[in-house]
């Protein structure tokens, strides 16, 4: 179960990584920076490897996460990586990574220097 719980704790570090690296950006500024783009796709990369680690079990008791949608997103910007919609990244920034946010943090457990 420790596992699980650091896998868990690691989407919610990338995905408030996102989150702050897009922090106050457009979709213009977005679109236009490679940096920024690459940046993001890895770190919804990263999301995504995360999310296929942790076991069935865990994802089958905590349906309320989108695994399959981590999991897939993943899948989708690692193998067609030459097919990689910005407009579909971005998107899945602004409305799909504050919810998932929103999801994870009751679930992991507080620091304890909190």
């Amino acid at each position: 179960m420790w596992r699980d719980e650091t896998y868990l704790l690691d989407i919610l570090i990338l995905a408030r990584k996102v989150r702050d690296r897009t922090s106050g950006l457009s979709w213009e500024a977005f679109r236009g920076s490679d940096e920024k783009q690459d940046a993001v796709v890895l770190l919804i990369q990263r999301l995504g490897e995360a999310a296929r680690r942790v076991s069935e079990e865990y994802r089958a008791a905590h349906p309320q996460l989108p695994w399959a949608e981590m999991i897939g997103m993943r899948h989708r910007l690692v193998h067609d990586y030459k097919e990689i919609n910005p407009a579909l990244v971005w998107e899945v920034v602004q409305r799909d990574i504050p919810e998932l946010i929103d999801l994870v943090e009751p679930l992991v457990p507080p620091d304890e220097g909190d």
